[in-house]
């Protein structure tokens, strides 16, 4: 597990650790890849074990949909966003490549798991994810209350991409434009998404290094195509309580 540094317990699973088999060896914690459902079951224990919380896992469906997690076990339905403000409730991001990222508001305590790929990224996933987080505090409120922890993903020098794409989300995005090390257009999610995290004001941004495709502990499908995902997990505490 990977410490994302924000003053709950909040933290990015690597693929060490779980019960699953080869491709999806070991902490594969998708239940959509072809994975064993039991293996799968007890990768999502060993989580919920981790964060000392019960777990709600997204499932992304690459756009910018919003649910909210009340109770335990619920289902959220599809959704690239969970935001809770539930204390000892856990939500979670899964990602192999496209980016997870962890929030939370000091000022109520409510946290969100976001899935950002390109797509979403694009069409306003931080942005909707920001906002849903916002809605669950006072109307009026002192800026430079939000963090966030942007988690291991795929990084500019290896997500290659057409140029009308590149083009396309740069468009919006300027800075997730890129150069993979043979010269041919890229795109940096991670960057774009600190840069925007930025404009709306965080008071703190932490950035995980790794990239998924170069670092072998952690699954990648634009490396290894059929393979397991990693998650990003965030524990609420509620308003002005610690749980690090």
């Amino acid at each position: 597990m990977i410490d994302a540094g924000l003053p709950v317990r909040a933290f990015f699973t690597t693929r060490d650790g779980g019960t699953s088999a080869p491709p999806y060896d070991s902490l594969n914690l998708a239940t959509h890849v072809g994975d064993d459902p039991a293996c799968v079951a007890r990768n999502r224990s060993i989580v919920a074990e981790h964060a000392d919380a019960p777990v709600t896992f997204l499932t992304a469906e690459h756009g910018i949909a919003v649910a909210q997690v009340s109770a335990p076990r619920e289902d959220p339905g599809p959704a690239d966003v969970l935001v809770t403000r539930v204390p000892g409730l856990a939500i979670a991001a899964i990602a192999a490549d496209c980016v997870p990222v962890l929030m939370h508001d000091e000022l109520t305590g409510a946290v969100a798991a976001v899935h950002a790929g390109r797509e979403g990224l694009y069409l306003g996933a931080i942005d909707a994810a920001v906002a849903a987080l916002l809605d669950l505090g006072p109307a009026r409120r002192e800026p430079g209350t939000l963090r966030a922890a942007i988690g291991p993903a795929i990084c500019g020098r290896c997500y290659e991409v057409p140029g009308e794409m590149q083009a396309r989300v740069a468009g919006r995005h300027p800075t997730a434009r890129a150069m993979t090390r043979t010269g041919t257009p890229s795109l940096d999610l991670p960057r774009a998404i600190e840069t925007r995290l930025g404009e709306l004001g965080f008071r703190e941004v932490i950035r995980r290094p790794e990239c998924t495709r170069e670092e072998p502990g952690l699954f990648s499908h634009r490396r290894d195509g059929v393979t397991g995902r990693i998650a990003g997990v965030i524990v609420c505490a509620g308003p002005g309580v610690s749980l690090r």
